[in-house]
């Protein structure tokens, strides 16, 4: 799946104001947003209210999504949207302070206060729900709940039946149940698995097993759990099973060299054996806007004008990629000589 970027402002909308974004092939815009509190959700987890700095609407966004944060250092971290998108007033992230931290999550659960002011993209949604009113069935591992509790926020709204399956370590590791218990509203649709009461992990065939033939299923989670959701997954038709992964598979470099020509400037570089292309773009001096650099998040999406991609992303899907048309230049490379790259 693709991202889709909302970033028009509905009418009568507030003005946003708008920090140029100075990286080539960034596509969304980028937003001044202050930070208006930070709430304790669980024991290593924080949600983060933005709101715009002036005005009082964020530009219109699918349940899902993901934004963009800039962070001290030059770093760029990609966080889910927890609030459904029927809240337009801000966007809230939750963040899990991860004990191998290389400064994102670190920053925020550690350093990050009330009144700071970042720079936040638009949101982008490469995790949409199907528009459809066939059942919706969520799988959701630890920090993976962020994503999943958007689109229960949304499909609640709209009346959708929908049901979650939510695993955990340890309670003190399990964030939002209030909301979710709320929202649930006692019809016994949230069956939360707490791997040391149970004594034992998730059964996620069994959980797989009970979701009806024709339900959308979603998943986002930890790798163990996304990997053995999608072979799960296999039985049912492609189009009903989703997943997003925040971590993506070790990016290797290139087997065999390729030249990348860079349309709008003009210029040419050779990715050789045993790099990607976001390495020698930065090595040459040349911004891109990227995040999670292992082909999950989307920030970098590039137009190819010409030649064949060699997609290794998690982000697009098989049509996308037959299609050629765009590609994640932080881990895929090239079937041909010669890319054609709309930077």
């Amino acid at each position: 799946m693709t991202a889709h970027f909302a970033t028009g402002i509905g009418a009568g909308d507030a003005p946003v104001p708008r920090l140029k974004g100075g990286a080539v092939g960034f596509q969304a815009e980028t937003l001044a947003m202050r930070v208006q509190a930070i709430r304790y959700e669980a024991e290593t987890i924080r949600s983060v209210e933005l709101h715009p700095v002036t005005g009082d609407r964020v530009p219109a966004f699918e349940a899902g999504a993901h934004v963009d944060l800039a962070l001290p250092g030059d770093l760029i971290r990609s966080y889910s949207l927890i609030n459904g998108p029927e809240q337009r007033n801000a966007y809230v992230v939750a963040v899990n302070r991860d004990a191998e931290s290389t400064g994102g999550s670190q920053y925020i659960c550690e350093r990050l206060r009330v009144g700071d002011i970042l720079e936040v993209t638009t949101a982008r949604n490469t995790f949409a729900l199907a528009d459809t009113g066939a059942p919706v069935v969520l799988f959701a591992g630890g920090i993976g709940i962020t994503p999943i509790l958007s689109m229960i926020r949304h499909l609640e709204a709209r009346q959708a039946d929908w049901s979650l399956v939510y695993a955990v370590r340890a309670r003190a590791n399990a964030a939002f149940l209030d909301v979710l218990a709320e929202l649930d509203a006692g019809r016994g649709r949230v069956h939360l698995h707490v791997d040391d009461e149970a004594g034992a992990l998730l059964d996620l065939a069994a959980q797989f097993a009970r979701v009806p033939a024709d339900a959308h299923v979603y998943c986002c989670g930890p790798v163990p759990m996304i990997d053995a959701f999608e072979v799960l997954g296999r039985g049912r038709a492609a189009e009903l099973v989703h997943v997003e992964r925040f971590v993506g598979a070790d990016v290797a470099g290139a087997e065999t060299g390729f030249t990348v020509v860079l349309k709008r400037s003009g210029r040419e570089v050779v990715v050789p054996a045993g790099k990607t292309i976001m390495e020698v773009l930065k090595e040459e001096g040349i911004r891109v806007a990227y995040s999670c650099q292992s082909g999950v998040c989307g920030t970098c999406e590039t137009r190819v004008i010409e030649g064949v991609p060699d997609h290794r992303d998690n982000v697009l899907s098989a049509r996308e990629r037959e299609r050629g048309n765009v590609m994640m230049i932080c881990c895929s490379l090239a079937q041909s000589d010669r890319l054609v790259l709309d930077l």
